[in-house]
């Protein structure tokens, strides 16, 4: 009778709390949410008021206290009831129905099969203000709360705030107004949570669960206090409840030394492809001691090697899996630890993904890591302790406090970032390959016991497949029988230990260097702009960045920032993308095709794809390559430090940094990328998933269908469809981004924590000395076309038109949007005019301050943020507080930086009955921001305190 109650109560509470409005305009951000095992209200607010300059602890203080003393109106009960039911409605996707079918699966035995927080609708429609206060007064009380707080704060002034806001709460006060029934149950599930649940015996914070744990033969489940056989009481909701789904439960595989296999199969006609998630349970073993946190760490070192494999795999010839991997965290929500394996995989090669997958999980429990494995991954351990001390204070409080929070609640000993990289480097000083090898065995033991040659662990392994339903073919089709069998196959493939692959610690020698410093000698130009913005010095480093041009025409720009410590970010561009599909005559598709092959590829010079991307992962160097409308873009994210380090201490050997690897790259991928037919098969895959997968998504599908309508099916702006994806050669995905790549068109831009002039020595070197001419044999000339639409978005089509999608689903769900013409980024129009031209013509009587403040490049995009400010805030104060149609209105900008224009986009989510209602609703608010209702000076400030 009360699944969803504790949702809608942080929906009432926290709404409904005046003095969380207090907080408003003052720069802080609030929210709340509920999990299976806690409601959670934070706010994250500055030190001081940025308005009155008075400290803020207290205001934050009040609004949680606020929170325990809810008041529940009937008029917020009903408002929040209709949010809950929307919001139902929104997070109901096909990948939120999966997740309820994998874990209600891994979870059968225990009461979080039956929990999801959002509940049931019949039971959400139907509660009242009794029910909820009852909930309210049951739980919110002071001794079933626990306070947490970070952040530049005086620990003794913070004790004092608490005990003057939060001493006069009692608990006897609070059970005052609960319901006397409830009192009664209450007393009933408290005697079920002190008799063997994992909340009694292991940790409070976890949920009153029992588990079913798969452990090594003789080692034993856990010693819980008590028995949940001892009182007459379904503490564990094992009993068949009339609110209950009716999944079809399949019998659980017997299997050799104890072990059980639960399968469960999840068949649906909008799933697309095939997903495996095979679980383990294991309790939580708290870090207390330097043996518990070096078991951690092998445990990590033997996951990264796994996982490197893994992925290797998935860029092979034909890799069997779009996506796997192999992990264990420790889960407080859940109160265990969960080893899993999660892969994806096309519907017709679903068994040769999980047996390839499981297979290589055995091989690592069986012969565990090489010995350059444990020195890399162990180094990368490090190397990532080492730049989270280094951010020292800089590390936000949300994610400290997330860090707390977790680390409490599984009973870890809280260290500090500088204490946890003291302890990490004692742990791998003292840590061998056996110890990693053990580890590895320990993982994969649930996998290992598998093979009746082999012993492994004891207890139940869950498996749960998801497929598309009623498929084509029928290989493509997954039965119980089949799943178990294939698992069990995977486990019998021969496997020989795995072999060292020689890294390179370096990509371009000294020598070669040198050779091409003689070759082309590079010089710097001043940086020039086509706005009017003087010339920037070649030879003088200014501030916020510096900007310059090399004479071989790559544009430069670096900023030091070291907010975040041993970091850095740089960006390569070539402006152009899908735009530069139609002005230079490419098949429609080959740019973003020809990025995404660059992505799945990698191999460059003398080194192998598998070389390059080990030597990332030494590097601890992430790259994305993605094409947008107007843009190829290469992203690198890096350690500003010297990594690729070999030994510890005395006897480290240093590598180069993050830096002068990340630029090594970029040489090897302007002037000597390898491109393979592989990599382009890989990219086609990728590119068709994402056409399907977006023809079975509500939200995607109707986001197609309205760019099809607004920009007159113009193709820059659509999916890639498959037939247009198999259409593309190698040869003319190469040429489309080579053409690209030429150094005249390539924009540097460079941000971190690292010195400003040595990054411009190492990019003077390493990029300055690429022939101007490299890439020269790809270059082509834009057409001679009379298609104005190049470099622009296209004008809307009128009238405007009011398109409907029906997409069969199981379960009704709606979305509508609301979406017209809008200016791009900085203000530009698709037919050139600008905002700022705009307001000049229709404010006669502006001054020549204002005309020069609206002529400022930034005035526009200010601009257009606060306009999205104040148009959010009518959208939620209308439609979802006034109306009660919908959990979430939203009101966004495409922001193309370089196209001409844009387009403005109204997202609501709303019941299928309702879908119509909140569309209209949300038009007539844009429409009365014009005309009846335009936008007030108190909704500029307001926006503006956001803003800032």
């Amino acid at each position: 009778k009360q699944q969803g109650i504790a949702h809608l109560t942080e929906h009432v509470a926290y709404m409904g709390s005046r003095k969380r409005e207090r907080l408003f305009g003052t720069g802080s951000q609030t929210n709340a949410y509920t999990d299976f095992h806690h409601t959670v209200f934070y706010a994250a607010c500055p030190v001081t008021n940025p308005n009155t300059g008075q400290p803020m602890l207290s205001m934050a203080l009040d609004a949680l206290c606020d929170v325990m003393e809810a008041k529940v109106e009937p008029s917020r009960l009903e408002k929040e009831r209709a949010a809950v039911l929307s919001e139902m409605t929104m997070v109901n996707t096909i990948e939120y129905r999966v997740e309820c079918q994998i874990l209600s699966t891994l979870h059968r035995e225990n009461r979080l099969a039956k929990r999801f927080p959002i509940g049931k609708e019949v039971l959400i429609r139907n509660w009242q203000t009794n029910d909820v206060k009852t909930w309210h007064r049951t739980h919110y009380r002071p001794d079933n709360v626990l306070l947490y707080v970070v952040g530049d704060v005086s620990p003794k002034e913070v004790e004092s705030k608490i005990n003057d806001i939060f001493g006069h709460i009692k608990a006897e006060k609070q059970a005052l107004e609960m319901d006397e029934d409830v009192k009664s149950e209450a007393g009933l599930l408290a005697d079920a949570v002190m008799s063997g649940t994992v909340k009694c015996g292991m940790s409070w914070h976890y949920p009153p669960v029992v588990h079913n744990w798969c452990l090594p033969r003789g080692k034993g489940a856990p010693l819980l206090e008590g028995s949940s056989n001892e009182i007459d009481y379904d503490g564990q909701l094992q009993t068949k409840w009339p609110l209950d789904e009716n999944p079809v439960l399949l019998p659980e595989a017997g299997l050799k030394f104890g072990k059980t296999m639960r399968p469960h199969i999840f068949k649906h006609e909008l799933l697309q492809s095939f997903s495996l998630h095979i679980f383990a349970k294991r309790p939580v073993e708290p870090l207390t001691s330097l043996n518990s946190l070096k078991r951690s760490l092998a445990k990590r070192v033997a996951l990264a090697a796994l996982q490197i494999r893994l992925n290797v795999s998935g860029r092979s010839d034909d890799p069997p899996f779009t996506f796997v991997e192999f992990n264990e965290l420790d889960s407080a929500r859940e109160g265990c630890a969960v080893c899993s394996l999660d892969l994806t995989a096309k519907a017709s090669r679903w068994k040769d993904a999980v047996i390839k997958s499981v297979s290589e999980i055995r091989k690592l429990g069986l012969y565990g890591v090489t010995p350059n494995e444990f020195e890399r991954y162990a180094g990368a351990l490090l190397t990532d302790a080492d730049q989270l001390a280094a951010q020292g204070d800089r590390i936000s409080h949300g994610d400290q406090l997330a860090y707390l929070m977790e680390t409490v609640a599984n009973g870890h000993i809280v260290m500090s970032p500088m204490q946890s990289l003291d302890w990490t480097l004692k742990a791998l000083q003292s840590m061998s390959v056996e110890e990693i090898n053990n580890a590895a065995k320990e993982l994969c033991g649930h996998i290992l016991g598998l093979d009746e040659s082999e012993e492994g662990d004891e207890g139940v392994i869950i498996a749960v497949a998801c497929s598309p339903k009623n498929p084509e073919n029928a290989e493509e089709d997954c039965t119980v029988e089949d799943l178990v069998d294939c698992i069990k196959k995977g486990c019998q493939v021969p496997v020989e230990p795995e072999k060292d692959v020689v890294i390179p610690h370096t990509l371009v020698d000294e020598s070669k260097l040198k050779d091409a410093m003689e070759a082309n000698p590079a010089s710097w130009l001043p940086g020039s702009f086509t706005d009017g913005t003087p010339n920037t010095p070649s030879d003088v480093l200014t501030s916020p960045f510096t900007l310059r041009r090399l004479s071989n025409g790559i544009r430069v720009g670096v900023a030091q920032l070291t907010s975040e410590s041993q970091r850095g970010h740089l960006r390569v561009m070539t402006p152009g993308g899908r735009d530069y599909e139609r002005q230079f005559g490419f098949k429609s598709g080959s740019m973003a095709v020809g990025a995404r092959t660059m992505q799945e590829g990698g191999a460059f010079g003398p080194w192998t794809r598998e070389q390059v991307e080990l030597f990332c992962v030494d590097h601890l160097i992430m790259v994305e390559i993605n094409c947008s409308e107007e843009a190829v873009i290469f992203d690198f994210t890096f350690p500003t430090g010297n990594v690729g380090n070999t030994g510890y201490g005395d006897d480290m050997q240093m590598g180069i940094t993050g830096t002068e690897a990340v630029l090594q790259i970029i040489r090897e991928i302007v002037s000597s990328f390898n491109w393979e037919e592989d990599a382009l098969r890989r990219s086609k895959n990728y590119f068709n998933q994402a056409h399907e997968g977006m023809l079975k998504n509500l939200e995607g599908r109707t986001t197609e269908v309205i760019m099809e309508g607004i920009t007159g099916h113009d193709d820059r702006f659509l999916t890639i469809e498959v037939d247009q994806v198999e259409s593309i050669t190698l040869d003319e995905a190469r040429q489309a981004v080579m053409s690209q790549l030429l150094p005249e068109n390539i924009e540097i831009s460079a941000v971190g924590d690292f010195d400003t002039q040595q990054v411009l020595d190492m990019i003077f070197e390493y990029l300055g000395t690429i022939p101007k001419d490299v890439n020269d044999k790809y270059k082509v000339d834009k057409l001679d076309s009379e298609d104005l639409t190049a470099g622009q978005t296209p004008s809307l089509p009128l009238p405007g038109k009011h398109l409907t999608l029906e997409l069969p689903d199981s379960d009704p769900r709606a979305v509508a949007y609301v979406s017209g013409a809008a200016p791009n980024m900085w203000g530009y129009l698709s037919d050139g005019t600008t905002v700022s031209q705009a307001l000049t013509k229709t404010d006669k009587k502006a001054s020549e301050k204002d005309k020069r403040r609206r002529a400022h490049p930034l005035f526009a995009n200010v601009a257009l943020s606060l306009l999205s400010e104040i148009a959010n805030r009518r959208l939620f104060s209308t439609v979802r507080e006034r109306k009660q149609l919908t959990y979430d209105a939203n009101f966004s900008l495409t922001g193309f930086e370089r196209l001409m224009g844009g387009y403005f986009l109204v997202t609501v989510t709303a019941s299928k009955e309702n879908a119509q209602k909140a569309l209209d609703a949300c038009k007539e608010t844009l429409e009365a921001l014009r005309k009846n209702s335009p936008i007030t000076q108190d909704n500029l400030e307001a926006a503006k305190r956001v803003v800032r």
